[in-house]
């Protein structure tokens, strides 16, 4: 039997999430015990596939470190990271550059500092551009760290934005643009809200896969 950590709620049905190697079952309040392991022998070969999955992942991401001459991706495209004399880090159209003699954790850290900066930039003129288009006002662009959410609407009409996003393309930066000024006028998931959102971008649905594929390798990366 595959260890595992067992929650009960209040839910109705039972469900296994597999992270990071650990597997968690969720299950309804009075499920019997003898049902819930009855449930994960079912799909120990599922499960196994997920922690092996989970665990290749987690090397990748424990091995992931940058160093001066490595490539970033910023709007698609790859770049290199550079030493330059001084204190200042930024892009310069052709690189990153930064201090030289940097340990590989504060070139990490060097990079996550320009990503915000160019995302308070690059995504701000992004929104805009589409403000007008779409006949919306947004009260404010704001860029925070999420991993796993790249972008928000907010009840008070404010539009946030994960700096990872700067690293999609801009057809793809578009498509999240897109997504979250919608919800200024449709504040759900809606035939209505996919419609505001195809009018805008018919190919809407490819933007959607890759922006998942580029997901994954982030995750991949520990980004």
């Amino acid at each position: 039997m595959i260890e595992y950590t067992l929650n009960r709620s209040s839910r109705k049905s039972v469900a296994i999430y597999v992270r990071d190697g650990a597997v968690e079952v969720r299950a309804p309040l009075r499920m019997p015990k003898s049902e819930i392991d009855r449930f994960v022998t079912e799909k120990d070969s599922w499960i196994r596939d997920k922690v092996a999955e989970t665990g290749e992942r987690l090397a990748k991401r424990e091995a992931f470190s940058l160093d001066y001459g490595d490539k970033v991706l910023y709007r698609g495209a790859e770049y290199p990271i550079v030493a330059i004399p001084g204190n200042t880090v930024g892009f310069d159209d052709d690189a990153f550059f930064m201090p030289p003699g940097l340990p590989p954790e504060h070139v990490i850290g060097a990079c996550i500092q320009i990503y915000r900066l160019l995302a308070k930039r690059d995504l701000t003129d992004r929104v805009y551009d589409y403000v007008f288009k779409m006949h919306v006002s947004p009260t404010s662009v704001k860029i925070n760290g999420a991993k796993k959410r790249w972008g928000s609407c907010s009840t008070n009409r404010s539009v946030n934005f994960s700096w990872h996003l700067v690293m999609a393309d801009d057809d793809v930066i578009d498509y999240v643009v897109v997504h979250e000024l919608a919800h200024l006028k449709e504040m759900n998931h809606s035939e209505q809200f996919w419609s505001i959102v195809g009018s805008m971008l018919p190919d809407y649905a490819e933007r959607k896969a890759r922006l998942y594929t580029l997901q994954k390798r982030l995750m991949d990366e520990g980004w």
